[in-house]
This record gives structure tokens, C-alpha cells and sequence, in this order.
């Protein structure tokens, strides 16, 4: 994988750059779609192209480790034959999803021990098994295994969670430099910084990942529920620390207003399963504002979805249309809705690094930013 900064933004830290991969370049700041079973849910995999025009989207270590299971996932050549997606994949290692299973998980030195949400059967994870998940899926981009804490936690517990992905990312690099790839595509490891809501662990786990020399790094255990202002403070600390020729992904962020100050603070790359699932819940997001498509106000709106024109539905589809079926529980409700949705994130990190190039994001994002995260 190589990464390359076009442009530097003249009045904040935000930068257009370009990753390439062997499954395709992308324009970067970029926002990736959420296929955490190999599928992002209601979309199909043309639908990603042609229409989103997604350049990357993800898939899950835990999820797809229980099902299909990676005999079929071998079998079939990797997640990129077996959902047939030609562009790049990114996989999270599944730290997240152990962190979920509060209730069903024993963490230790070793790995984590845990019952699976489909049968209860029992499970274990370690940092090996974890980054030979994601050989045998097959990803571009594959995510060191770590521990997320919860917010808030005390120091202590945030440091004691922070030396311990620590030593685990230790093991992970170590696997992963010691086994090649299995599909004759090269495969990234990117660590991933923890230390909640404390500056000086943030800085610590900052420094101790450049340590290993890595093509990217990711930013772990935020928008878990701090105020927004922490999150903002802890990913402007730690971009001023990691280098300025490597990616920077912050994981699970966020709402449109997130992306778009994180883009201002050096953050290339996101990742959130709002656009999808609140699409399926009747909210969309439009270069309008916000809108609850199940309120009464839209029953008789027969404007178009977004007069943007984002996306084929924004156009061919109206608000009153649109609501009547998702009162109605009609499956093509979720898919139009979806399908907008998608297309304004994408929209919007690809407008924002055409303002970057262009030189006045900062001008745009303090005006659009209003509009765009308005109740309608």
C-alpha cells in the first residue's frame, strides 16, 4: 500500500491525498461504508459503484469468523470473490465487537474468551487468530487486535486496557511479518491508538505505534459516547504527533458534523453504520438538513428526496413517497433510504476534498455545516 498527500489545506490540518492498493486507488479524505457480514445492508454490490460510488467499504473479523467461517471463506478465494467487490476492503480486527459482549467476554494476557451472539457457542480471539482471520479474509487494509475501553473509565483502567492492546499489537506485528498473504494481493496492518479521553496515554499509545513502522495508523476507542469536544481534542493531539506521509483512520466516526472537523484536523479516513441504520430507522441526512422522514410534515411533500440530486432516488422518488413506505414497513423504503443516505457521505468527503484542492474548505465546511445538521 502506498499513500501519497496531494494538498495541504492553507488554514486548517486537512489534507487531499491518495492510497493505492491492489484492488484500486482511493481519493482520500474517504468514507467507507459499513459491510460488517460482507454486505452493506440493502445495497447491492453495483448499487456501491455505480451509484454511492464507494471506494472502500469494511468488513468484520467477528462476524464473518462465525459466518460464513473461513473454510468457505477459502473455499471461495477470500471476501473479495466470495461478494464479488473488486475495490478494497478494509477489515476491523473484531476488538470492537468483544468490547460489545461486556457480559460474555474474559479478557486475558492470552486473548479473549467469549460466546458467540448466534449459538452461545464459546470463542477465543487472541492477536494471532485474529490478524489470521483477516489473511484468510483476504482485506487490504487489516486492523490490529485491541482492547476498547468503555466511557468514561478511570485512568488507571484506561492505562492498564492501553499496555495491554500494547503487547498485543506486538504479537499482531509479529504474525503478520511472519505469514504472507494467501490471494496474491498484499495486505496492510495498521495499528490502532487507544487511551480514552487522557492526553497522556493518548501521546504514550501514539508513540509507542510509530514504533512499529506501520503504512497507516488507525484512532481506536472514540465516539463511544465522550462529549464531542473530547473526541475533537484527543484526535487533534495525536494527528499532530503521527507522521504526515501515512494515513490516519479514525474508527466509527461519525455524524456528518464529526467528519467534517476531523477532516479539518488531519483525519483521512471514516467509518460509521449511521448512514445505514439510521436510514432504516426514517433518518436522512440531506444537503438540506436532517430529516425524520416518518413525521406528518412529509405525507404530502412531493419535493424530491434531496434537490441535490445526490443519487438516482433523490430525484425519481419524493419525500411523501419515501414516507409512506417507511410507515408501511416496505422493504424499498430502507433501500431508497439507504441508497441516499450513502450517497451524501460520500458526497460530502468528496466535496470536501475538492474544496481542500481548491483552497477554501475551511470558508465551505463553516458554511455548510449549519445547513447541513439542521432539523428539518
Amino acid at each position: 500500500m502506498q499513500f501519497e498527500v496531494k494538498v495541504h489545506d492553507r488554514d486548517t490540518k486537512a489534507r487531499a491525498g491518495l492510497i493505492t492498493t491492489d484492488h484500486g486507488t482511493i481519493e482520500t479524505p474517504i468514507f467507507m461504508p459499513v459491510g460488517t457480514a460482507g454486505t452493506v445492508k440493502g445495497m447491492s454490490q453495483r448499487n456501491l459503484t455505480d451509484d454511492v460510488q464507494a471506494q472502500i467499504i469494511l468488513g468484520n473479523t467477528y462476524h464473518l469468523s462465525l459466518r460464513p467461517g473461513m473454510d468457505v471463506m477459502q473455499q471461495a478465494g477470500g471476501l473479495h470473490k466470495f461478494m464479488n467487490w473488486q475495490r478494497p476492503i478494509l477489515t476491523d480486527s473484531g476488538g470492537y465487537q468483544v468490547y460489545s459482549l461486556a457480559a460474555n467476554r474474559k479478557i486475558k494476557e492470552e486473548g479473549v474468551k467469549f460466546r458467540s451472539h448466534i449459538d452461545g457457542s464459546p470463542q477465543f480471539f487472541s492477536p494471532e487468530s485474529a490478524i489470521e482471520i483477516q489473511r484468510q479474509i483476504g482485506a487490504d487494509i487489516i486492523m490490529a487486535f485491541d482492547e476498547c475501553t468503555p466511557y468514561p473509565c478511570d485512568i488507571r483502567t484506561a492505562r492498564k486496557s492501553m499496555e495491554l492492546t500494547h503487547r498485543w499489537l506486538l504479537r499482531c506485528v509479529q504474525y503478520f511479518d511472519s505469514n504472507d498473504p494467501l490471494y496474491g494481493h498484499s495486505q496492510t496492518l495498521f495499528p490502532i491508538i487507544q487511551g480514552s479521553t487522557y492526553p497522556e496515554l493518548r501521546k504514550k499509545s501514539a508513540e509507542f505505534v510509530l514504533q512499529t513502522n506501520r503504512e497507516g495508523y488507525a484512532i481506536g476507542g472514540l465516539s463511544v459516547g465522550e462529549p464531542v469536544e473530547d473526541m475533537y481534542a484527543m484526535t487533534d493531539m495525536v494527528c499532530d504527533i503521527l507522521p504526515k506521509d501515512k494515513p490516519r483512520y479514525l474508527m466509527g466516526v461519525g455524524t456528518p458534523a464529526n467528519i467534517l472537523e476531523c477532516i479539518a484536523l488531519g483525519i483521512d479516513m471514516f467509518d460509521c453504520v449511521m448512514p445505514t441504520r439510521n436510514a432504516r430507522n426514517g433518518m436522512l441526512f440531506t444537503t438540506q438538513g436532517i430529516i425524520n422522514i416518518r413525521n406528518e410534515k412529509w405525507k404530502s411533500d412531493f419535493s424530491p428526496i434531496d434537490p441535490a440530486g445526490l443519487c438516482y432516488a433523490d430525484t425519481h422518488y419524493t419525500k411523501a413517497y419515501l414516507r409512506h413506505l417507511v410507515i408501511s414497513k416496505e422493504i424499498l423504503g430502507a433501500y431508497i433510504a439507504t441508497l441516499h443516505n450513502l450517497s451524501f457521505y460520500l458526497w460530502l468527503v468528496k466535496t470536501a476534498r475538492a474544496q481542500i484542492i481548491d483552497g477554501d474548505f475551511y470558508s465551505w465546511k463553516k458554511n455548510i455545516l449549519p445547513v447541513i445538521m439542521q432539523r428539518l
